[in-house]
């Protein structure tokens, strides 16, 4: 039997994505316990938390983080948002995965990958047939993993099934983020309350990701999706690297590229 993480609760109604988690709708969901670090599962230095709602057209997340000193900077799309502070979200499809970055100003980072055993052994069956999938793009790379890539693991990283093709023009069709601040950003004479943040994934852009499952989602259906946030802090002049990491679940290594640790969500027919 699969252990359940979270129970995602159905609504009959779309949420107007802007931000603001003080809605109804989020204030009958589910909230998650708090993040813990995603290495050791010891106290985030700050708290985040989370929610998961759906309807039949779009899968809805909200972020809930505690954030005493606002900050971001990225602007351009595609930026590496977590050299600063941002919040997480991936979604594994079995034979790829999808990641989003988000930042306190609304900028988005998002990518695909694939992990190279499926183009090796020519199971893609039309999968990624599209010039999007090209590994000989300029905008293709292979992927190891995150920072726990030393000696045997550099190149392969960590993972059991290895490297992957990272496909960084990869852009989700009609997704919708947007942030709430609760304080002022990049101005550290006072001390702010924190941010939210609210995403919407339409259910059609996500049949890449359903391995073989039903979108929108049937009653008792488990996707496995990483919520996570990565802070980045200053101390004594100096950034502390890596930067502290918390997640829903701990990973036990600093890599959130790790999909069989991630969340797993189960998709119930309850409607609030």
């Amino acid at each position: 039997m699969n252990v359940v993480d979270y129970v995602a609760a159905k609504i009959s109604s779309p949420i107007t994505i802007d931000g603001d988690i003080s809605k109804d709708v989020w204030a009958k969901a589910d909230w998650s316990k708090r993040f813990i670090d995603m290495v050791d599962g010891g106290p985030a230095i700050y708290n985040t938390q989370s929610a998961i709602l759906w309807n039949d057209e779009f899968l809805y997340i909200a972020f809930d983080a505690e954030e005493p000193f606002l900050s971001a900077h990225q602007t351009v799309r595609d930026s590496i948002i977590f050299l600063e502070n941002d919040l997480e979200v991936f979604i594994d499809g079995g034979d790829c995965y999808y990641e989003l970055e988000v930042n306190a100003l609304n900028t988005i980072y998002e990518i695909l990958f694939a992990w190279k055993d499926t183009f090796l052994s020519g199971i893609t069956s039309g999968k990624y047939d599209s010039e999007i999938f090209n590994v000989h793009s300029p905008a293709t790379f292979t992927f190891a993993g995150d920072y726990d890539r030393t000696g045997a693991t550099f190149w392969e990283g960590t993972h059991p099934r290895g490297a992957r093709w990272a496909f960084r023009n990869f852009d989700l069709p009609g997704l919708q983020t947007a942030v709430n601040l609760r304080g002022s950003l990049n101005d550290d004479s006072d001390i702010d309350d924190g941010w939210s943040l609210e995403i919407a994934i339409p259910w059609q852009s996500l049949e890449l990701l359903a391995n073989g499952r039903s979108v929108p989602p049937v009653e008792g259906d488990i996707w496995s999706i990483f919520l996570g946030r990565f802070q980045k802090l200053v101390v004594g002049g100096k950034e502390v690297q890596p930067h502290p990491a918390s997640a829903f679940n701990s990973h036990g290594i600093y890599d959130t590229h790790q999909p069989d640790k991630w969340s797993k969500i189960l998709f119930s027919g309850r409607e609030i």
